[in-house]
């Protein structure tokens, strides 16, 4: 029987940061890039936005769109996450989106297949019973840690912006995933 996976999506499948950053560019002149976003805090101290209201209010409106539509997938989740659910494991998507950008993620979840059929959206996230969770949010991987760290494998996708948290393994790459899910499987969940 597969495991339930829960996989967050902006900094984890989707290149949220890349997306921010060269929808900036666009709008007002600037040289951001990705690579350029060092902390949780990075909107702000890279931009002109006084607070994140501010910067929210304009990913909101990118013409009929979110700044969410048109993100780029990192290498390999998508192929992944595809494997994963051949192999019999039960995708379920974990998201702390704002109500505003929702239809605009499930217009991106549709446009890349990705191999779902359940959704959350919710900063609640440790309310979604998984046996393998995988985020980049420092918040959430203490929260997840500290609620699920004695019948779940917790997993930090390993990014500039996360530390490593006591009880949370490390993945560095889409390629160290699936042999974290399959020792995920030797788990007995609680």
């Amino acid at each position: 029987m597969g495991l339930r996976l829960g996989i967050d999506l902006d900094g984890v499948v989707a290149d949220f940061n890349r997306g921010w950053t060269a929808a900036y560019n666009r709008h007002f002149g600037a040289q951001l890039s990705a690579s350029m976003v060092c902390s949780w805090d990075s909107p702000l101290e890279l931009t002109h936005f006084v607070d994140m209201d501010a910067f929210w209010a304009w990913a909101r409106d990118h013409g009929s769109h979110s700044v969410f539509r048109h993100l780029e997938p990192y290498p390999g989740a998508l192929d992944t996450l595809r494997a994963l659910d051949d192999e019999g494991h039960h995708l379920v998507v974990i998201s702390a989106k704002p109500g505003w950008a929702v239809p605009d993620t499930l217009a991106w979840i549709a446009e890349h297949a990705l191999p779902t059929r359940e959704l959350h959206f919710t900063e609640d996230k440790h309310e979604v019973v998984c046996d393998v969770y995988l985020d980049d949010a420092p918040g959430q991987l203490t929260r997840l840690a500290q609620i699920h760290a004695d019948r779940a494998v917790v997993c930090r996708f390993v990014r500039p912006w996360n530390a490593p948290v006591p009880g949370v393994h490390d993945v560095a790459s889409w390629d160290e995933f699936p042999s974290v899910v399959r020792q995920g499987a030797r788990v007995p969940a609680g």
